[in-house]
């Protein structure tokens, strides 16, 4: 004999009696078939074109928000190696200074252009351009050196994280292609 289901009544001359005075359990038993089509799930859910088209539209959205957040400086949109108070800190303090490597892609463009005419002006800018790295790779030692010592009186000497490379790739970059975006102004040095 079958157990009761808990929400079989509790009176049971409520219940149908089939023709061997059982109760039922007041439908038909569904057959194979539309037990196998009630269990059948697409393998991809929301496969349709709608749903296709709403999570693109979702994903596109949220891919510009964070890239929106990202220019903007917003934290949690930074990638990993932009996040904390001491890299805010290096990405204003290099914003906030003219660097001499802003000027690396206009001076190779010269460099490209120079080399179509003959060699002497060739070696001429050649050497033109060993002094300006040398210059860089100076200006960005004194700023890696001025960092630390500002990083140091603000969070601590023990405290300071390793931002040279990061200062130093952000100052040859150009203003306008620096990601995320300065959010300060030529001279407005961080306190």
């Amino acid at each position: 004999m079958a157990k009761a289901s808990p929400s079989a009544s509790a009176n049971p001359a409520d219940e149908e009696l089939d023709s061997d005075g059982v109760p039922t359990k007041g439908r038909a038993t569904p057959t194979r078939k539309e037990r196998e089509a009630a269990r059948k799930r697409p393998l991809v859910a929301g496969n349709s074109p709608e749903a296709r088209r709403a999570a693109r539209s979702t994903s596109q959205a949220q891919r510009e928000r964070a890239r929106i957040g990202m220019q903007n400086g917003e934290e949690r949109y930074l990638p990993i190696r932009d996040r904390g108070p001491q890299k805010r800190y290096v990405r204003d303090y290099v914003d906030a200074r003219w660097s001499v490597g802003e000027l690396a892609i206009p001076l190779l463009v010269v460099l490209l252009v120079a080399s179509v005419f003959g060699t002497q002006v060739q070696e001429i800018v050649t050497f033109g351009l060993y002094a300006y790295l040398l210059i860089v790779v100076v200006d960005v030692l004194l700023l890696g050196r001025r960092l630390k010592i500002a990083l140091g009186e603000k969070y601590g000497d023990t405290r300071v994280e390793k931002v040279r490379w990061y200062a130093a790739m952000r100052s040859i970059q150009f203003r306008l292609l620096r990601l995320p975006k300065p959010q300060v102004k030529r001279g407005q040095y961080p306190n």
